[in-house]
């Protein structure tokens, strides 16, 4: 049973590494990889796009984290506006991301994290909590008062769902010949209509499988992230056994929040929102689950570094008791 945890491709270094493994972490994500294919447009620095440079890329890295005793379990990045729009240019962005794939099979990295969404996500005024602690929040009637502008990525539900079909066809052939499982990141928060302009077809478990039956594949499957299935209003233990018997989860962000609803809700301390953190690692045990767990966000603790390292700290003790407690290791 293993945690992971992750980091952008700056701070991949021996400091950070050292770090994680300290606190217990098992696997690495880099997020985002410095690849041509992370980005819409064109890349405001050298990024890399041939296969052979991005699957050397991977092995060093790979190589650096197995050196801490860690492994690089996958990759994550954001769908480009040329692939989630369908501009000019998305044939291009896809060949990118057929690279990406080919490299990682090369590569021995076995997951791909990824979200499919025009617009990032959205957050209200930041909340506080114990020990003056900030909980990143999100309260829509605060966020309908200042909409922020996005002209150029207007596009309805129609179009998300023409895009992603596209998408799929040309990109899940390639991940099953590389042993590479996507995991699809909801909507955050999901909401699932338009906001700022653009639908939003990640935000409910119907969408979730609407998307699977799209492209049927192990290879086509989901980022579990417990804290967004929360708030979609879903009984969640529910969610994890659903999608856990189907095999549809790659890995689990091991979050809790508090709000049962995507219109008010705040991203607490993993030992103090809405859900029974004991419970749910007791049913991803059930349906067979292996991992890895992360802990995606942590509060800003008072104090803390730039790293969020003591919530890191905090987030990771707290998940290695729950498997230790569920599995037995």
């Amino acid at each position: 049973m293993y945690i992971q945890d992750q980091l952008n491709h700056a701070h991949v270094n021996d400091e950070n590494l050292t770090f994680y493994k300290a606190i217990g972490v098992d696997y690495l994500t880099i997020n985002p990889p410095p690849f041509a294919a992370t980005v819409s447009g064109p890349a405001a620095e050298p990024l890399l796009k041939e296969r052979g440079e991005i699957t050397q890329y991977l092995k060093e890295k790979r190589a650096l984290a197995e050196s801490h005793g860690l492994r690089l379990y996958n990759i994550a990045f954001a769908g480009p506006d040329e692939i989630t729009l369908g501009t000019p240019g998305r044939d291009d962005k896809i060949e990118l991301w057929k690279n990406t794939l080919r490299a990682m099979g090369e590569a021995g990295v076995p997951a791909l994290g990824y979200n499919f969404k025009p617009i990032g996500n959205f957050r209200t005024a930041t909340s506080f909590g114990r020990g003056g602690a900030g909980y990143s929040t999100f309260v829509h009637e605060q966020w309908e008062k200042d909409v922020p502008s996005h002209p150029d990525k207007q596009i309805d539900e129609l179009g998300m769902w023409r895009n992603i079909e596209y998408f799929l066809e040309r990109i899940v052939p390639v991940a099953e010949e590389e042993g590479v499982q996507l995991a699809l990141h909801p909507d955050d928060p999901p909401i699932p209509e338009a906001m700022a302009g653009a639908a939003r077809i990640v935000s409910t478990l119907d969408q979730y499988r609407r998307i699977f039956n799209l492209a049927p594949s192990a290879a086509n499957a989901m980022l579990f992230c417990q804290g967004c299935v929360t708030e979609m209003g879903e009984d969640v233990l529910k969610a994890i056994r659903d999608m856990g018997t189907l095999g549809k989860i790659v890995y689990v962000h091991f979050r809790n929040v508090r709000g049962r609803t995507p219109r008010n809700f705040q991203e607490v301390f993993v030992d103090e929102g809405d859900v029974d953190m004991l419970k749910a690692m007791q049913i991803y045990k059930a349906v067979g689950f292996e991992g890895p767990f992360m802990m995606d966000h942590t509060p800003s603790i008072p104090g803390d570094d730039a790293m969020a390292r003591a919530g890191h700290a905090l987030a990771t003790g707290y998940i290695r008791a729950c498997i230790q407690a569920v599995y037995g290791r």
